[in-house]
């Protein structure tokens, strides 16, 4: 046996448990894919999505709320898998640090997720509300609480909370000092709102680091004068259905069709003052919504550039209307609705 042969015959065992190792290898990036689209006017199982008490005007039409298939922080991605995602026009593939924190676990992302639809949900309320012309004053609320922490099972996200041991806790700094001046192992008595209804709870602060904490995150929530249900799949997170469910409870609370008996998709996350902010995946989302049927779609002004190169956009001629507000987003759907070939704010091409 020559020497070559020798060779060739060790070296192409070592080449295929190479590629072997190269294939099986997890590479950190992330995969974003087309998600479902949700009709937040119509139903899930055998409740409306948008639930009020009291008055409800109903459209015959759609706002869709439109997601995107993520991997999540603990999948393994492999070059074989990660290479067909780069060849799908409909994917997306980014690091796995630009979309997950560092440590970031499956159940830390879905609570994360879980809150910031909670917060959404509000906040979109609350601007669907002050559209109509109600005035809804701004309160300190729990964002969320941590697990193993001294409010942990006794505060829930959503809680209003008006004072703390007699004092007023009705602004957020106010309450994170009236915490942090109470030692630690000494109970405070808490007043809060839950559900619309006053009760008190008492929560003793733990040391961390020399400060006194109950393991809740503080935010800016809303004493809603109505009760509103948002009655969405809770596997469903994050903050970018906000402007869709700030359109469909106006259009549910407010007399006639917001759509015209349209199909209309969007995304954006709502801010307390009203305007929409960027969201991630806007391509994958556009393609869920014109796979839905959706011909009129609402981007964030900040998501434009990317969203005008969304392949299913130029081939099925869904129409992309730029917005900066929920009030903008309104006017245009009306706009639309009259006359579909009529003059909006629309995403461009940069030249």
């Amino acid at each position: 046996m020559s020497q070559r042969t020798l060779a060739g015959l060790i070296a192409v065992p070592l080449v295929i448990a190479l590629l072997g190792f190269v294939l099986l290898k997890p590479i950190p990036y992330v995969v974003y894919r087309p998600g479902l689209t949700v009709d937040v006017l119509g139903e899930n199982g055998n409740k409306p999505i948008i639930e009020l008490a009291g008055k409800e005007y109903p459209d015959t039409g759609q706002l869709r709320m439109v997601t995107v298939s993520v991997t999540s922080p603990g999948t393994k991605m492999h070059l074989g898998e990660l290479l067909a995602a780069w060849l799908d026009k409909k994917a997306a593939v980014y690091p796995w640090s630009s979309v997950y924190s560092k440590g970031e676990s499956d159940t830390d992302s879905r609570s994360e997720g879980a809150a910031e639809m909670a917060s959404s949900q509000d906040i979109a309320t609350a601007i669907a509300l002050q559209e109509t012309g109600v005035k809804v004053p701004q309160v300190t609320t729990i964002a969320g609480v941590d697990k193993g922490e001294p409010a942990y099972g006794i505060l829930k996200a959503g809680d209003i909370v008006l004072s703390i041991d007699g004092h007023d806790a009705s602004d957020a700094d106010a309450m994170v000092k009236l915490i942090r001046a109470t030692p630690a192992g000494k109970s405070l008595s808490m007043v809060i709102k839950r559900a619309g209804k006053k009760q008190t709870v008492t929560v003793t602060p733990t040391d961390h680091d020399g400060v006194p904490r109950i393991g809740a995150s503080v935010g800016v929530g809303y004493d809603l004068p109505v009760d509103v249900k948002v009655n969405i799949d809770p596997a469903i997170g994050g903050p970018s259905a906000g402007l869709i469910f700030s359109l469909a409870i106006y259009d549910t609370m407010t007399p006639g069709s917001l759509t015209g008996g349209n199909r209309i998709a969007g995304t954006g996350e709502i801010e307390p003052d009203g305007s929409v902010g960027a969201i991630g995946g806007i391509q994958q989302k556009i393609a869920g919504a014109t796979r839905d049927g959706a011909k009129l779609f609402l981007v964030p002004s900040e998501n434009c550039d990317e969203a005008v190169g969304a392949v299913d956009a130029k081939e099925h001629h869904i129409r992309l209307v730029k917005v900066t507000t929920m009030h903008d987003a309104r006017t245009s759907i009306e706009t639309w609705v009259k006359n579909h070939d009529a003059t909006l704010p629309t995403c461009k091409a940069a030249s």
